[in-house]
């Protein structure tokens, strides 16, 4: 029995690499005809199109203060635990986690998820303190709403010793000698562990920004719980990179951290784009996001802002569908023309509350043994599928639209799951993609050159103008193509299943309405995009490794084949022109990607793995090359390399910071490393990035007093 993938790569005879779509457990080509397996709330019972979309309003700022001749926006925000109606209104609420401002009183208070927008201007930083304040009414800490796998390499707040003996955060522990049950099992601790019920460590990254200090950028060892009345005498408070920061932080903006906190300053050097926050604490980011904290963050302004677009009708400058949303919660009556849409997906239970895997059986059948006796890790996943589609927080709601111009800024805020946006059943649409991650593009692109059809990782983002206004009355469904299951390219229907046409395969409604008022704004295809200097410099070419680490179960009383492990990143030594070794590294081996300041590198991403990956760079902005395939033997050696595969597609063009690698290719990127510091990269399939498929990088020397490797003791 192979357990893996219900999308995987086998290798030929002839050690050539081929891609076969199977089912995990009897090896059929897959049909998915059954709906996705979830919790004890069927998707098929959850009432589609029955909730209006929340629209995010503008987070309030705690002040603006004059800082070093200029102003600085202050914020002070907090993660918070509350009820949430995330499914129609005859459903239970869901408790979730979300971010909102710290001033307010206990409870929700303005807390939501995905959390309000903070909106930046460029040049005038901002600075967060961002708080960890899960913790009950008295005090005490709250535990984690889904099941913790304490076996992965993570913050390990407990100081479980590793296999070395020492108690440590930041470590993959060590459980020889034990044996894994369910919480419900565990009475012996002599002789069984079980997942963590600890307090929650948590450290906010903004993703996608770029010129800040290393202490701002939400580093996963710099995680901190929270300040709460009961804190365990044997937990450590905070990640072994934490106090670092905090002094690092102290001396050059002069702003304390204290206990259950970070303070981030972000300079918002970047291009006019759209951002957003989540969290990014070690080994347990994949469920800190599914629990709900997240947000935008919306960057305007600058040399390259909006304010630069102009309409190739008249050379002056072009009109963006506006408003955005205001600081009311549902914007009052005012119309909103500008609107972020984060789409999810989440599983749910008959009470309303979150269901997420608490055993890998879930994933591919396979029952144990599981660490230490095995590799595998006991709960955790190496893929989910939610079976429901949430948009900001709200199950398959609706939307009203005029049959106007909008502008629609779209986040896949899935945590595995690929994204195929559909607009082709809303006859008369027009649709234009003028923003990627990292803002304005070349030039503005019509979606009807792609089908109009969208394709969005994870973590990707795209802006775009949709145009409603020969989209004729009534309802009107955006409809989602990609995989319920792990995506390797190709096109739906042919290459893969799309979702399930009933339940993930939709996304919103639109309600399409008469026009109240005259359009003023520009159509897309008269929108002349600000142009950008391209990077310069002497460039060195780093070759890296998308792998998986698969286990052999034959010796453990169960049919003969392998299951996969962990996801990893690596390194390519050799001529992949010939043959070429990829050597795996895990989270804690030293740092091997160390580019100067103000060096510009080709970052060359060979992926020998079943999956697309959508890789994510921090700090550092970067335009995609091209893509290639490559000739894979034995899952580690790479023996050739194909020409091009074409041009590059209009979603990558322009600035990104997330970029699919597809499997059995080399996707190369160029990039510029403008700020020294301790950063990292990783895939952001946030399973992935849980269990080793995340590495450090360093820009420029050691720093004075840093921690060394990646696992330093207190």
């Amino acid at each position: 029995m192979q357990f893996s993938r219900r999308s995987f790569f086998t290798y030929s005879a002839g050690g050539a690499l081929a891609l076969v779509v199977v089912d995990p457990l009897t090896g059929a080509h897959v049909a998915l005809a059954d709906a996705l397996p979830g919790g004890t709330l069927a998707a098929a019972d959850i009432r589609q199109f029955a909730s209006p979309l929340l629209v995010p309003p503008t987070m309030p700022r705690t002040r603006r203060a004059r800082a070093g001749g200029g102003f600085v926006d202050e914020y002070v925000i907090s993660v918070r635990q509350f009820a949430q109606q995330l499914l129609p209104p005859e459903l239970p609420p869901t408790v979730v986690w979300g971010y909102g401002p710290a001033a307010g009183g206990a409870g929700r208070s303005g807390h939501s998820a995905p959390s309000m927008t903070i909106e930046a201007e460029h040049g005038v930083p901002v600075r967060v303190r961002w708080v960890n304040e899960l913790v009950d009414e008295s005090g005490g800490y709250l535990p984690h709403l889904l099941p913790v796998d304490p076996t992965l390499h993570w913050a390990n707040p407990s100081r479980r010793p590793g296999a070395d003996g020492v108690a440590r955060t930041d470590v993959r522990p060590d459980y020889t000698g034990l044996s894994y049950v369910p919480p419900s099992e565990f009475t012996d601790p002599e002789t069984q562990y079980t997942t963590y019920t600890g307090p929650v460590p948590m450290v906010v990254h903004l993703h996608g920004a770029m010129g800040m200090g290393d202490e701002s950028d939400g580093y996963p060892e710099a995680w901190y719980l929270p300040a709460a009345a009961d804190l365990p005498a044997d937990h450590a408070s905070h990640g072994s990179w934490y106090a670092y920061f905090a002094e690092k932080s102290r001396v050059r903006f002069g702003v304390p951290w204290r206990p259950g906190e970070q303070v981030a300053h972000y300079p918002n050097d970047n291009r006019d784009s759209t951002l957003w926050f989540h969290d990014h604490a070690l080994g347990i980011t994949r469920l800190n996001v599914y629990a709900g904290p997240a947000g935008f963050y919306l960057l305007r302004g600058g040399e390259h802002g909006e304010q630069r677009i102009l309409d190739r009708r008249t050379g002056r400058p072009a009109v963006l569908p506006s408003p955005a949303p205001g600081t009311a919660p549902g914007n009052g009556s005012r119309p909103t023309y500008e609107i972020p849409l984060a789409i999810q997906d989440r599983s749910f239970n008959a009470d309303g509350s979150l269901f997420y895997p608490d055993t890998r059986a879930f994933f591919d059948g396979y029952p144990g043994p599981y660490a230490p006796e095995t590799a595998i890790a006991p709960v955790w996943n190496p893929e989910f599928f939610g079976n429901t589609l949430i948009v900001n927080g709200r199950t398959w709601p609706f939307h009203e639209v005029e049959q106007r111009r909008y502008r629609l800024r779209f986040l896949n805020g899935c945590g595995s799951r690929f994204l195929i946006l559909d607009f082709g059943d809303l006859p008369g649409v027009r649709v234009h993609r003028i923003g990627n991650d990292g803002g304005f593009p070349p030039e503005a692109h019509d979606l009807a050159e792609d089908g109009l059809r969208l394709l969005l990782a994870p973590a990707e983002r795209a802006d775009l103008v949709v145009d409603f206004t020969k989209v004729p009355l009534g309802r009107h469904v955006l409809v989602n193509l990609g995989p319920d299951e792990p995506f390797g390219g190709g096109e739906p229907g042919v290459d893969f299943e799309p979702a399930d046409p009933a339940t993930t395969g939709r996304v919103m409604a639109f309600d399409v309405v008469p026009a109240r008022g005259r359009d003023l704004s520009t159509p897309g295809e008269f929108l002349v995009l600000p142009e950008r200097a391209p990077f310069d410099g002497e460039v060195r070419i780093r070759r890296l490794a998308l792998l998986e680490h698969m286990h052999d179960i034959a010796d453990h009383e169960v049919e003969e084949g392998e299951a996969p492990a962990a996801a990893m990143l690596g390194v390519v030594e050799g001529d992949p022109r010939t043959r070429a070794t990829a050597r795996a590294l895990t989270w804690a081996d030293p740092v091997t990607e160390n580019p100067e300041v103000g060096a510009t590198e080709v970052w060359e991403f060979y992926n020998l793995t079943a999956d697309a990956h959508p890789v994510h760079v921090h700090e550092a902005p970067f335009e995609v090359l091209d893509r290639r395939r490559i000739e894979v033997e034995e899952r580690e050696y790479v023996v050739g390399i194909g020409p091009s595969l074409g041009p590059v597609p209009g979603g990558d063009r322009g600035l990104k910071d997330t970029v699919i690698s597809y499997p059995g290719t080399v996707t190369s990127i160029r990039l510029t490393f403008r700020n020294p510091g301790q950063f990292v990269w990783h895939c952001h399939v946030l399973e992935h990035e849980d269990n080793e498929m995340m590495r450090p990088y360093r820009v420029g020397p050691v720093q004075p007093g840093q921690p060394e490797g990646g696992t330093h003791p207190h």
